[in-house]
């Protein structure tokens, strides 16, 4: 109902496991036991299948509607809901789903280098990416979002920015080298001015090959350093990678 509201607006992101925080969140959700739901990829290939449209039952099968029978399927149907279906993936298994179940994909500064020769971040996510394309199934042509932290400082105060430095420091150790036993690789965050972030991402070998830029914002800032972050980009450097208010997103 929402995507029709929107004339077609709407993009759904999913992903499967389960959500962080369940045992503290899980019963404002879910009646019963939410250990016993379905959580999995299956769960997500549901919801895709059904998106679609398809009409339920056999050939035969009708339902009373006031304008006469009507053959039964979820509604309102809108047909290109199902093709703005996007799948978060941080591994190489993930990313080979979304693409086998023809789902758009969202990487973050976030992957995992199991079963890959390689503990290099951008390596490693590049290698995810083009396994996805190479193995997508879904009508048109695959969408790659790529996120990535960007905190820049050109409208921020003196004491903001030693908070922004402190912040990006203090976060640095984890980017260095493999987490736990799925080596999970972690991009550097980008924090300093237009200029520089500008550099950073135009030299991004993973950016080059995605379609769409997704800002990551830091956790725990206050309210008026988002705004100032926000207008930073919006001003200094989207318009940098091809956006303008009126376009779709930040192309790379």
């Amino acid at each position: 109902m929402l995507d029709v509201l929107s004339r077609g607006r709407l993009q759904v992101g999913l992903s499967a496991g389960v959500p962080s925080n369940s045992e503290f969140l899980a019963g404002l959700v879910y009646d019963g036991d939410w250990r016993e739901y379905d959580l999995s990829h299956a769960r997500i290939a549901r919801l895709a299948e059904n998106l679609r449209g398809d009409f339920l039952g056999d050939a035969g099968t009708v339902v009373p509607h006031p304008a006469g029978p009507q053959r039964p399927r979820l509604r309102p149907h809108d047909p290109s809901l199902a093709e703005r279906l996007w799948y978060g993936a941080a591994s190489l298994r993930s990313a080979l789903w979304a693409a086998d179940h023809g789902l758009h994909l969202v990487v973050a500064n976030i992957c995992a280098g199991e079963w890959l020769d390689t503990d290099d971040f951008g390596t490693a996510q590049l290698t995810h990416i083009r396994a996805y394309r190479e193995k997508f199934t879904g009508p048109g042509t695959p969408r790659v979002v790529a996120g990535r932290v960007i905190v820049p400082m050109d409208n921020a105060d003196t004491a903001t920015r030693r908070r922004y430095r402190d912040y990006q420091a203090s976060r640095h150790e984890r980017t260095v080298a493999p987490q736990g036993e799925r080596r999970i690789l972690i991009a550097r965050d980008l924090v300093g001015t237009s200029a520089e972030i500008i550099e950073s991402l135009l030299a991004d070998p993973v950016l080059a090959e995605v379609t769409e830029l997704q800002l990551e914002l830091p956790y725990a800032f206050a309210h008026e350093e988002y705004e100032q972050i926000l207008s930073d980009v919006a001003a200094s450097i989207a318009p940098q990678l091809g956006w303008s208010p009126s376009g779709a997103g930040l192309h790379g």
